[in-house]
């Protein structure tokens, strides 16, 4: 697959997967971002999101790579469409196949995305102009003068920063969900009981059906919590 951006092959990447067979993504380096097939990043397990983060860490080069402004999807040629989403309180931004083949994503918006990265306050504004004048925007690399500015004027976009305690409990909760779990040997017996309970429900001694799906509900709740 070429990228969308620079027309350069793109790099495959296999990736553990929630509950589901392995998945490839493809990334561009040079343009930095990432190009996910429909539903790809919601697939993606903890182990494989901490793999992205240490690849983006690994290959993001000083600067903001340009993006075209005709993107066109790489499986069907159709122009990508600029999407605005929020995670959270944190907005970002990627560009999608009208026919729904996937999506194009920067690094820096990846991270945004994965709750990563959030935007300044106005408190936290204030401090650091008392010791920087200007710094340049995260989303277009575009200089935002501090004295005047509390946005990027050129794009529109908020200043951010990386959140150390929220990516460390990020980073956290990404790593113990990543921590292979042993299979409970009971699991089979607990399976058997479950299954038991609600086939007890539908027995001839239930006179009452008019909520199976609650009765079901209660049954699987009990096993769940035993």
């Amino acid at each position: 697959m070429n990228c969308p951006n620079c027309v350069r092959p793109m790099t495959t990447m296999k990736l553990e997967a929630h509950l589901s067979a392995p998945v490839e993504i493809e990334m561009c380096s040079g343009c930095q971002v990432f190009w996910f097939d429909k539903y790809e990043s919601l697939k993606l397990s903890p182990a494989s999101t901490l793999q992205l983060m240490k690849l983006i860490g690994d290959n993001t080069g000083p600067g903001s790579p340009e993006m075209s402004i005709t993107l066109q999807c790489p499986r069907c040629s159709t122009p990508l469409r600029s999407t605005n989403d929020i995670q959270r309180t944190t907005h970002f931004r990627y560009w999608r196949c009208g026919n729904e083949h996937g999506r194009l994503i920067r690094f820096f918006d990846f991270l945004k995305e994965k709750n990563f990265i959030r935007p300044m306050s106005a408190s936290q504004i204030e401090d650091l102009r008392k010791n920087v004048r200007s710094v340049n925007c995260t989303n277009c690399g575009a200089p935002i003068d501090l004295a005047t500015s509390s946005a990027c004027t050129h794009c529109g976009s908020a200043i951010a920063m990386f959140d150390m305690n929220q990516a460390q409990q990020t980073l956290q909760t990404l790593q113990k969900a990543a921590i292979p779990h042993p299979i409970n040997p009971a699991l089979p017996f607990d399976l058997a009981i479950a299954k038991r309970e609600v086939e007890l429900l539908f027995g001839p001694d239930k006179p009452d059906r008019t909520d199976v799906v609650q009765d079901i509900f209660t049954a699987v709740s009990k096993w769940l919590t035993k």
